[in-house]
């Protein structure tokens, strides 16, 4: 019986230094997604990793074993994280329990900033890229179509996004905090991706005096640089430019450290009386964590943005409250598209098993030898009709009105199974199945 489950790490569960051997690039959850669906098991797959989390999504088969698969395959592209470190940190949700974590993740409740706005954009392209490389169909289509719908109800019906805060805001805040006066300091920025850059426009509103931006690609440094009334430069400056700055900010997608203690305690020395803040909200991190031990130093990694959220979380309470009453009705929704598209394959079957024995009754009448006139014949056709509609017609009813809850399920496969109906696998192209041959699409029971 066909399942959703997700496998998966997150700030809730394990520290920067675990998430980190499991964060995947582009490139990589674009690998595994591929590799998971070429498993027996696995269906559909789409791959979500951030600085926060990274998660698979699948329609299996047989979930036990697409469990163990997604393990693997995480570890397997991972940085030295062993199964049993993975297992006490991991979690997994299964059908229903599936469905709402990534409405309650798409809405931002689940975020370490709730309400922040970045988390949809990063839950679409997931999904994009999931379906690009043909790891996608409809049942998972249909899932992250409706949870990004999901996120923009909570996002236009409460104000849980209200007094906008996000990754890049808290870090410009953690960056104000230690050094009050920004004005007149001068910030780096290393990367070049929407994060740095949204990082670097929160700082600048604070107040910051001068801005460079550090990227492996010089263009794409100087394209956000211009944008920001900055300097954009390569690599190669980064040393030079690190002893200038008072505010570093790291958010490349590297999977070593970009900034290492040494280099940071060489940037201090000729500038002892003065802070250095080093914000690294990437993962894996940028800078080594022994830059904390520096004299003169003071360093912030992802987790450290906690301290902020909880400031935010009371005032945002009332309004995460009715957020979450959204996204139960959405899972519902889900819930029942789900089982109309598992309980139509049985009734269709019922109907044509139904019409092929009228057909074969009509048709040994006519060949009785008896001499029916066209009229009889098609009064023969209104009433056999007629019956065979009336006869299916409450069954079919409450077929689908069964199909809506988990228990009721058990009366379509009890329909099924009494009177022998073959149910075809759906197979590519099919658009009431998944789009790969070998799953049905049924739900199963929560767990």
């Amino acid at each position: 019986m066909p399942h959703l489950i997700i496998v998966g790490i997150s700030h809730k569960t394990a520290p920067v230094e675990q998430r980190e051997k499991v964060a995947l690039t582009d490139a990589a959850a674009r690998a595994l997604a591929r590799a998971l669906v070429r498993h027996a098991d696995i269906a559909e797959a789409v791959v979500l990793s951030t600085c926060n989390r990274t998660e698979v999504y699948a329609h299996v088969r047989d979930s036990a074993a697409a469990d163990d698969a997604i393990c693997t395959a995480l570890l397997d592209q991972g940085r030295g994280m062993t199964r049993s470190e993975f297992d006490c940190v991991r979690y997994a949700h299964l059908d229903d329990r599936a469905v709402a974590h990534l409405f309650r993740v798409a809405a931002s409740l689940d975020s370490m900033v709730v309400g922040e706005g970045e988390i949809q954009g990063q839950v679409r392209q997931a999904w994009e890229r999931c379906a690009e490389e043909g790891c996608t169909g409809v049942v998972s289509d249909r899932l992250f179509r409706q949870a990004l719908e999901a996120g923009k109800r909570v996002r236009t019906e409460t104000k849980v996004g209200a007094r906008p805060v996000s990754v890049s805001t808290v870090a410009a805040d953690l960056a104000r905090e230690a050094i009050p006066d920004l004005g007149g300091r001068r910030g780096l920025v290393v990367g070049g991706g929407r994060m740095a850059e949204a990082t670097a426009h929160a700082l600048i509103e604070r107040g910051l005096g001068e801005l460079v931006v550090i990227n492996r690609t010089v263009g794409a440094a100087r394209e956000i640089a211009e944008r920001l009334g900055g300097l954009g430069l390569g690599f190669d400056c980064l040393a030079t430019e690190l002893a200038k700055a008072d505010v570093v900010v790291c958010s490349t997608d590297a999977p070593h450290p970009m900034i290492s203690a040494a280099q940071v305690a060489v940037a201090l020395e000729d500038h002892p009386a003065r802070p250095m803040v080093l914000i690294d909200i990437a993962v894996p991190r940028d800078v080594e964590p022994e830059a904390s031990g520096v004299h003169g130093a003071v360093l912030f990694d992802i987790d450290d943005l906690e301290r902020v959220v909880a400031q935010h979380r009371d005032e945002r309470g009332d309004h995460a409250r009715r957020a979450e009453v959204i996204v139960g009705e959405e899972v519902e929704r889900y819930a029942a598209w789900r089982s109309g598209l598992a309980v139509t394959p049985v009734i269709t079957s019922l109907r044509e098993m139904a019409e092929a024995i009228r057909q074969g009754e009509v048709a040994r009448v006519a060949a009785d030898g008896r001499d029916l006139t066209d009229d009889e014949r098609d009064r023969i056709e209104q009433v056999t009709r007629a019956i065979l509609n009336k006869l299916l017609h409450e069954p079919t009813v409450r077929a689908r009105e069964a199909a809506t809850t988990i228990d009721g399920m058990r009366h379509v496969e009890s329909l099924q199974h009494l009177f022998g109906l073959a149910v075809p696998e759906r197979g590519p192209g099919d658009d009431t199945g998944p789009s790969r041959p070998g799953v049905v699409v049924r739900p199963a029971a929560d767990g």
